[in-house]
């Protein structure tokens, strides 16, 4: 069975938008906290290179700000 674990930046409210990453024989997994049971199961290298590529880059974020999301995951 996956632990899946959800982000510093998800807080503790009830909301469940959030990213969850879990660990698989092969590799990473990452699943939206609303939709459990979609999941995406990458290679660390390319975990990597995606959060490199979502720190270096300017994104929308509507009016939320880092760190606070429009609802806190559980």
């Amino acid at each position: 069975m996956t632990e899946w674990q959800k982000s510093s930046f998800s807080g503790g409210g009830d909301g469940d938008d959030c990213v969850e990453l879990g660990h698989s024989g092969t590799g990473m997994l990452l699943r939206e906290g609303d939709e459990p049971g979609l999941i995406l199961a990458v290679s660390p290298a390319s975990l990597a290179q995606l959060i490199r590529h979502l720190r270096s880059e300017p994104y929308d974020r509507g009016h939320q700000t880092r760190g606070q999301p429009s609802q806190p995951c559980r």
